[in-house]
C-alpha cells in the first residue's frame, strides 16, 4: 500500500494554498467544502479566487511564498507553473512534517487527492496511488452512476437513529441484521422517492417490531421500464432498480442486454405475452406480483418501453394497491420516442407536424372506436403501437376519412436494436410493409417520415434493394 487512505478533519484548519490560477481556484474550491481556512500565496488572483476574497472567504497572504508561512498550517498545496517554486514549497514543507501536494507532480507529493464519489456524509475515494488518475476518474464515472443521490439522506437519518437501535438491540449481531434490512427495503426506496419523514415513520415502526422479535420484511414492487431495446437506453434510476430486485418478472420486449443486468442471484420469471400466443395471462401476472411481494421480495416489474404506455402498467399497479403492497414506478424510454429517434424521423416538427398521438393497434373489444377524422387530419403524426395486425384497417380508415393516400409512413422493426429494421413507403402501402415486418414494430404515419432519409444516422444506411435484411426498405 503505497498510501495510507484517510479522511482529513479540515473544518476550521489553516491550509495554504500557493498559486492563483485556475488550478488554484479549483483546489481552493474543494478545501472550502471541507470548511477549511484558507490562505493563499500568489503573484495575483484569478477573478474566481478574488471574488473570494472580497467576500472574505479566502485571506491572500502576499505574493512570495516563505517558508515561515508554513509554520501553523495543516497541509499545503502548491498549484503554480514554477516548477522551482512548487519544489521549495515541497521541501520547506517536508522540513517542517507538513502535508503537502505539489499539483501534477506525484513524486513531490506527501498526500495526494483521490477521485471522490461524494453523497454527503457518504464519502468513496478511489486512487491508483498517482499512477493511473485516468483510470481512477473512470471507475469514479461509474460508481455514480451507480450508487444513488438519496444514499447521503439515508445516511443522515441513520445517524439521527444509532442511539435509539443501540438502546433498542443490545446483540450486535441483531443490530446488523437491522441496518442491513433498513438499507436494503422500504426505508431506502422511501428515502429516494423524496419521502423522508415516511422513510422515518417506517424505521420506527421495523425498529418497534425488531425489537419484538419480529424480523419478517416487508415487500415491495417496482414497475419498471427497460426502454425500447438498446441497453444504453436503459434510465439510471432503472439500472439502480434491477439490481436490488430478488425477482423480476419480465415481457418479451425486455432486451437480453437489459435482462443481463439484473442481479446474478435474482429470480427471473417471463411473463410476456405475444399477439396469438399468450403465454401468461394478465390475471396470472398480477397473481403472481403480489404474491411474491407478500413473501417479503423486493419485486420488478421489467417492462418494454415505458410501462405506463400501453404497457398495463397502471392495471398492475391497481392490484398492488389493493393489495396493500408499496410500489414505486421508474419510466422509461417508449418506443414511439426511442425507435423513431433512431431511425432519424421526429415526432414533431416545425414545419410538417405540430402534434403527435401515440395509439395502439390493439383497444378492448368493448371499447369505444377510434376517432378517425380526427387522426386523418393532416400535419400531425401518429404513432402506433401493435398495429401491424390491423395495418390494412387502419390504411383504409385513415384514407377514408381524408387522409392522403401519398401521406408518408414508417414501419420500424426491433426498433434501437442492432438489427434495427425500417422500412418506408405510403400510407396506401402500409398494409404491404406490415405484411413482411419483423416483430415489435412501430407504425409511424405522417410527414415527419421523409425527413428519414436526411437525419437518419443509426446502424447501416440505405442498402441497395434486393440485399438480405437491409436496414431500410423504401417502397416509396
Amino acid at each position: 500500500m503505497d498510501y495510507l487512505p484517510i479522511f482529513a478533519d479540515l473544518k476550521q484548519r489553516p491550509v495554504l494554498v500557493v498559486g492563483g490560477g485556475e488550478v488554484a481556484a479549483r483546489k481552493v474550491s474543494f478545501l472550502q467544502r471541507a470548511g477549511a481556512e484558507i490562505r493563499i500565496v500568489a503573484q495575483s488572483l484569478s477573478t474566481e479566487l478574488e471574488h473570494l476574497r472580497q467576500q472574505g472567504n479566502i485571506h491572500w497572504l502576499g505574493q512570495a511564498f516563505s517558508p515561515e508561512q508554513l509554520d501553523d498550517v495543516f497541509l499545503v498545496i502548491a498549484a503554480t507553473n514554477d516548477p522551482a517554486l512548487n519544489a521549495a514549497v515541497f521541501a520547506a514543507a517536508d522540513k517542517r512534517r507538513v502535508l503537502a501536494n505539489v499539483v501534477d507532480d506525484q513524486p513531490s507529493c506527501s498526500f495526494i487527492f483521490p477521485s471522490i464519489v461524494e453523497r454527503a456524509p457518504l464519502m468513496v475515494a478511489i486512487s491508483s496511488s498517482g499512477q493511473a488518475p485516468v483510470l481512477a476518474r473512470m471507475l469514479r464515472e461509474k460508481l455514480e452512476a451507480l450508487l444513488p443521490a438519496s444514499l447521503g439522506t439515508m445516511a443522515e437519518l441513520a445517524g439521527g437513529f444509532r442511539q435509539r437501535v443501540k438502546q433498542a438491540l443490545p446483540s450486535v449481531d441483531q443490530r446488523r441484521r437491522f441496518w442491513e434490512r433498513t438499507f436494503g427495503g422500504r426505508f431506502a426506496t422511501l428515502v429516494a422517492n423524496g419521502q423522508a419523514a415516511q422513510a422515518v415513520q417506517d424505521m420506527e415502526q421495523d425498529l418497534t417490531a425488531f425489537a419484538a422479535g419480529d424480523e419478517r420484511t416487508q415487500g415491495e414492487i417496482a414497475l419498471v421500464g427497460a426502454g425500447p431495446g438498446d441497453v444504453g437506453l436503459l434510465t439510471l434510476r432503472g439500472l439502480q432498480v434491477i439490481q436490488q430486485a430478488d425477482v423480476v418478472l419480465y415481457d418479451h420486449l425486455v432486451s437480453e442486454d437489459v435482462l443481463e443486468l439484473v442481479r446474478r442471484d435474482a429470480e427471473r420469471i417471463c411473463v410476456g405475452k405475444r399477439a396469438g400466443a399468450h403465454s401468461v395471462i394478465q390475471e396470472e401476472t398480477n397473481r403472481l406480483l403480489v404474491e411474491l411481494a407478500q413473501q417479503g421480495k423486493r419485486v420488478v416489474r421489467l417492462k418494454g418501453g415505458d410501462p405506463f404506455i400501453f404497457g398495463r402498467g397502471g392495471e398492475e399497479l391497481q392490484v398492488a394497491a389493493a393489495a396493500g403492497i408499496p410500489f414505486q414506478v421508474v419510466p422509461g424510454v417508449t418506443a414511439a420516442a426511442g425507435a423513431t429517434a433512431y431511425a432519424g424521423i421526429p415526432l414533431t416538427h416545425r414545419d410538417h407536424a405540430q402534434s403527435v398521438t401515440f395509439i395502439t393497434g390493439h383497444s378492448r373489444s368493448d371499447g369505444e372506436g377510434l376517432d378517425w377524422a380526427d387522426l386523418a387530419r393532416a400535419r400531425q403524426t401518429l404513432a402506433i403501437y401493435m398495429g401491424t395486425m390491423t395495418a390494412a384497417e387502419i390504411s383504409q380508415r385513415l384514407i377514408a376519412h381524408g387522409r392522403a393516400a401519398e401521406t408518408p409512413v414508417a414501419v420500424i422493426s426491433r426498433g434501437t436494436r442492432p438489427d434495427q429494421l425500417v422500412q418506408i413507403g405510403t400510407l396506401q402501402q402500409l398494409e404491404q410493409l406490415a405484411q413482411q415486418a419483423p416483430l415489435p414494430a412501430l407504425l409511424v404515419i405522417g410527414e415527419v417520415v421523409a425527413l428519414h432519409h436526411q437525419i437518419a444516422w443509426f446502424g447501416q444506411q440505405s442498402q441497395a434493394a434486393g440485399q438480405v435484411r437491409p436496414a431500410v426498405v423504401n417502397l416509396a
